[in-house]
């Protein structure tokens, strides 16, 4: 028996969205940029998928592109804000995920820029009042980078607010919507940022297809070059059934996104509950009781168990100690070193979907009593 709690890493594709990619995979498969009638019905699929996109967060269809995911359009983002649009200064967290750090480590080093991380609370969270005073303390023209919601211990981040404080202080915004695209309703007109990120398989869509949004007066520049699509702004032919699959994903999320919200957030409420009343002393990393990502519960456990993790594995269990694209690092989380130092507590991620199931959790439950009280 396998029990798949790993869902903040990346999601089972939805069955319906693999139909709807199969006519691309079998019958349709011209390349969208040739002007017969097979590229012209590819192409016609990948506006379409692009016009839905644009329509469910209230954009222009010339200010949404499709990338390979959510790291590429981070990436983005980030190197031509410097290297085009003029920005001198990032301000940013220091629990952002690693594509979002590294990028900008990697920008600093290589580029004249400053970096500013915002100050965490010991809940980990942004406080804007922290980032107004960071955009008062310069004149430089300024790139806040705040992820939505954190992937590893679900924090989500006060984005109204913020945005407020960066439209006042001439700075753009940019937020790694990863983990929130397609788990929440966006409105770029009521809730303006610049540059909005997102990746089809954290909604059960298809791996290696995401989304870029910029704000038109903002444009980026490519980064890949070598080809006119995208507008000229991402050269290579189209991941075409990639984009038709996170089309439909995209749908199915925004139509059951209510009920998906109310049943998963029953599921983490009711993992809580069971943990609490049969681990004593156990602890969750985190606003896990505030502001936070309903399908993301990060677990610290009393005492050490370095091998918690790998006897979960072993038991059929599948979850994390943090992000699945940090997998084969020995240096631990840095999310929960920010949070506790050094000396972070034995921690795993669940994280989950609407696949998953309360007799599940039951069984999960069981196993880490077992684990954790047994010595």
């Amino acid at each position: 028996m396998s029990i798949y709690f790993d869902n903040a890493a990346t999601t089972q594709i939805d069955p319906r969205v693999v139909q709807s990619m199969l006519p691309y995979l079998e019958n349709y498969y011209g390349n969208p940029s040739s002007i017969h009638a097979m590229g012209r019905k590819t192409r016609t699929a990948i506006e379409q998928a692009r016009k839905f996109v644009a329509n469910s967060i209230n954009a222009s269809t010339a200010e949404v592109f499709f990338t390979s995911g959510g790291t590429e359009s981070n990436n983005l983002v980030l190197t031509t804000a410097i290297r085009d649009m003029g920005v001198t200064r990032i301000i940013s967290s220091p629990i952002e995920h690693h594509c979002v750090m590294h990028t900008i480590e990697h920008l600093c080093h290589c580029q004249e820029v400053n970096i500013e991380m915002v100050p965490l609370d010991a809940l980990g969270r942004v406080d804007p009042a922290a980032v107004e005073k960071l955009l008062k303390s310069s004149k430089e023209k300024t790139l806040v980078s705040l992820m939505h919601a954190n992937n590893e211990i679900g924090n989500i981040t006060d984005l109204d607010n913020i945005s407020a404080i960066c439209k006042e202080h001439g700075a753009l915004l940019h937020s790694d919507t990863v983990q929130t695209f397609g788990h929440y309703h966006w409105d770029v007109q009521k809730l303006p940022v610049d540059f909005l990120t997102g990746s089809a398989h954290k909604f059960h869509g298809p791996k290696g297809v995401g989304i870029l949004y910029c704000n038109g007066d903002n444009p980026v520049k490519p980064l890949i070059h070598g080809g006119a699509q995208e507008r000229n702004m991402r050269a290579g032919t189209e991941n075409l059934y990639g984009i038709v699959g996170l089309e439909a994903a995209l749908k199915i999320a925004l139509e059951e996104m209510e009920q998906d919200q109310k049943y998963v957030q029953s599921l983490k409420d009711y993992a809580i509950e069971q943990l609490k009343a049969t681990i004593p002393d156990v602890g969750f990393n985190g606003d896990y009781a505030g502001n936070s990502l309903y399908t993301v519960l990060n677990v610290a456990f009393p005492g050490d168990n370095p091998y918690l993790l790998f006897n979960l594995d072993i038991m059929g269990i599948c979850a994390s100690g943090g992000s699945a694209c940090s997998s084969g690092s020995d240096t631990g989380s840095h999310v929960l070193r920010a949070l506790h130092g050094p000396k972070a507590p034995t921690s795993v991620r669940f994280s989950f979907s609407r696949f998953n199931k309360r007799e599940e959790v039951d069984v999960l439950v069981a196993k880490l009593q077992e684990m954790v009280l047994v010595k």
